[in-house]
C-alpha cells in the first residue's frame, strides 16, 4: 500500500477523452483548431475593447473580463492535452495536477460569477435607464469586476488545500484535465469534507449565480414587455439575447457535473460536460457576443483593419 501511495503521490495518469489511439489524431486536429480559435477571438475581443474609446463603457467592460477569463480557462486545460497526445505521454507531475485544478476552478468561478454580473448590467440598462450611469459607476464596475478575482482564488487554494491532504490509491485519472471529481474517486481516505465543500462552493457560484440571473432577466422581460413600441421591444431583447446563450452554454454543463446526483453522473458524461465548457464554450463566446452587436463588428474590422495597415 505504501508503494501505491508514493507512486500515486509523484505523478498522475490523464487518460484523455479516448483510449483509443486511431482516434488522436483526430481528436489532436479538432482541438488545436478550436484552441486558435478561442485565442484569436478572444483576444481580439479584449484588445478591440480597449482600443476603442466608444467600447468603454461597464457592459464592454465586463466583456472583455469574460474574454480574458476565457482564454485563460482554455489555455489551463486544451494544451496539455494536446501535449500529451503530441507526445504519447499521459503522465502529470503532483505538483502540476494541484495547480491545473486550481487554476481550473478559479478561472471557472470567475467566470461564473462575471456571467451573473453582466446579468445585472443588462437589468440596471433596461429597467433602470435614467440611472445607469449613477448606479454602474467605475467604482462599482471595478468592484463587481475585481471582486469575483478575489472571491475565487480564496475558494480555488481552499480545494486545493484539501485535496493535498488526501492519500490517492490509484494514479488513472478518467479525464483530460485534473478536475475533483475523478481525484476524489481515487482517494483512498475520507473524503467527506472535500465532497461538502464542493457542495456548498457549488451552491455559491453556480446555482446563487444562476438563480440571480433568472431573477434579473425576469424583471427585464417585464420592463421589456411595457415597452409600447415593438422596436423598442426588439432592440431591448436583441442587447441579453447574446447573453443568454452563454447563460445556457456555460450553466447547462456545469450544472450537469457538479450539482446533479453522482448516480446518474459517468466518466463519459463528465468528460463530455467538460468540453463544452472548457473548449467550446470559451470559442463560441467571441461569435456570440459580437455577430449581432455592430459596435463590436466596427471596432474589431478597425483593429483588424489597423493591424493590416503598412507603416510608413
Amino acid at each position: 500500500m505504501e508503494g501505491r501511495n508514493e507512486t500515486s503521490a509523484s505523478e498522475f495518469i490523464l487518460l484523455g477523452l479516448s483510449e483509443k489511439p486511431e482516434q488522436e489524431t483526430l481528436l489532436f486536429a479538432l482541438f488545436l483548431g478550436m484552441y486558435l480559435v478561442t485565442v484569436l477571438g478572444n483576444l481580439l475581443i479584449v484588445l478591440a475593447i480597449s482600443s476603442d474609446s466608444h467600447l468603454h463603457t461597464p457592459m464592454y467592460f465586463f466583456l472583455a473580463n469574460l474574454s480574458l477569463v476565457d482564454f485563460c480557462l482554455a489555455t489551463n486545460t486544451v494544451p496539455k492535452m494536446l501535449v500529451n497526445i503530441q507526445t504519447k505521454s499521459k503522465s502529470i507531475s503532483y505538483p502540476c495536477c494541484l495547480t491545473q485544478m486550481y487554476f481550473f476552478h478559479f478561472f471557472g468561478i470567475v467566470d461564473s460569477v462575471l456571467i451573473a454580473v453582466m446579468a445585472y448590467d443588462r437589468f440596471v440598462a433596461i429597467c433602470h435607464p435614467l440611472h445607469y450611469t449613477t448606479i454602474m459607476s467605475p467604482r462599482l464596475c471595478g468592484l463587481l469586476a475585481g471582486g469575483p478575482w478575489g472571491f475565487s482564488c480564496f475558494i480555488s487554494l481552499t480545494h486545493t488545500l484539501l485535496m493535498a491532504r488526501l492519500v490517492f490509491c490509484g494514479n488513472q485519472i478518467p479525464h483530460y484535465f485534473c478536475d475533483l471529481t475523478p481525484l476524489l474517486r481515487l482517494s483512498c481516505t475520507d473524503t467527506s469534507v472535500n465532497k461538502i465543500f464542493v457542495l456548498i462552493v457549488a451552491g455559491m457560484v453556480i446555482a446563487t449565480p444562476f438563480i440571480c440571473i433568472l431573477a434579473s432577466y425576469a424583471r427585464i422581460i417585464v420592463a421589456v414587455m411595457q415597452v409600447p413600441s415593438a422596436g423598442g421591444r426588439k432592440k431591448a431583447f436583441s442587447t441579453c439575447s447574446s447573453h443568454l446563450s452563454v447563460v445556457a452554454l456555460f450553466y447547462g454543463t456545469t450544472i450537469g457535473v457538479y450539482l446533479c446526483p453522482s448516480s446518474v453522473r459517468t466518466a463519459v458524461k463528465e468528460k463530455a460536460s467538460a468540453v463544452m465548457y472548457t473548449a467550446v464554450t470559451p470559442m463560441l463566446n467571441p461569435f456570440i457576443y459580437s455577430l449581432r452587436n455592430k459596435d463590436l463588428q466596427g471596432a474589431l474590422r478597425k483593429l483588424i483593419n489597423r493591424k493590416n495597415t503598412p507603416s510608413s
